[in-house]
């Protein structure tokens, strides 16, 4: 298999390009960027294609203009798979509820041949059908206008929502829809929730308005009291209209409801 080094290299030839004029357009980066790190050093762009040394992002972007390369795939020579970040960002638990800085073009779309073989009215097993998809966007868990969606993430340890959110949930937010409902809905799963920003981090609640405070109210199986918010304190970043959420945590509840006596007991 080809090095990245001798992929870059033969670019390089294609181009008809010496070392001195990759140094020269190098630095002619460096100085439009306003740092030497973006300069490539004859030496060191001889070790790039011919020692294995792995250059630095500084140099991968300017090695990338230079060669008309795409930046990420050039990283992709390097081991850095960029279109997996998504996966390998949601493969690791936080305890704190946070927001996710991925845009739904961080991967792949789902192919649009996947809409005639899925009918999201209905129950279905994917695991057949997720083998061939390879990568998966964020998007699929909208079906809407990306533009006005982010994401969320429930932390691991926040039960504010439980059962309705479970923790671990990625949640697909609406960022247009920040007006909190007074009424229109006739049980707890019928209820928006939205996504808060704080000084602290983020929250994820039921919310009712009271003159110009917002009260924030978690699920009554959580046992937490509602919180009042004062104007300022608090930004609406949108309604969660979507979730994807694992049922283990429900384990997870219960084994923590088990524990907690016996220790309460022990003292």
């Amino acid at each position: 298999m080809e090095r990245p080094g001798e992929k870059l290299k033969h670019v390089r030839e294609r181009l008809k390009l010496t070392y001195r004029d990759v140094g020269r357009a190098s630095q002619q980066v460096a100085s439009r960027r306003g740092s030497a790190e973006f300069a490539i050093a004859l030496s060191r762009l001889a070790d790039i294609e011919n020692k294995r040394t792995v250059p630095t992002i500084y140099r991968i972007y300017s090695l990338s203009a230079i060669y008309r390369l795409d930046f990420q795939e050039v990283l992709r020579w390097y081991g850095i798979p960029l279109d997996l970040l998504c996966a390998d960002a949601l493969h690791i638990g936080h305890k704190e509820t946070h927001a996710l800085q991925f845009t739904p073009e961080s991967a792949v779309a789902v192919p649009q041949w996947l809409e005639n073989r899925i009918d999201l009215n209905q129950t279905t097993f994917l695991s057949h059908i997720v083998r061939g998809w390879g990568k998966l966007s964020l998007s699929f868990l909208s079906g809407a206008d990306r533009r006005q969606h982010s994401y969320g993430f429930i932390g691991l340890e926040d039960w504010s929502m439980y059962p309705v959110l479970h923790p671990g949930s990625l949640v697909l937010i609406d960022q247009e829809r920040r007006k909190i409902a007074a009424a229109g809905w006739t049980s707890e799963l019928d209820r928006p929730i939205y996504f808060f920003e704080h000084r602290a981090g983020y929250l994820c609640a039921w919310c009712a308005v009271s003159g110009n405070r917002l009260i924030l109210q978690p699920h009554p199986s959580s046992h937490q009291q509602p919180t009042i918010y004062e104007p300022g304190e608090l930004d609406v970043v949108g309604q969660v209209t979507g979730v994807a959420m694992l049922l283990e945590s429900r384990k997870q509840r219960h084994l923590r409801a088990a524990i907690a006596p016996s220790k309460t007991a022990e003292q």
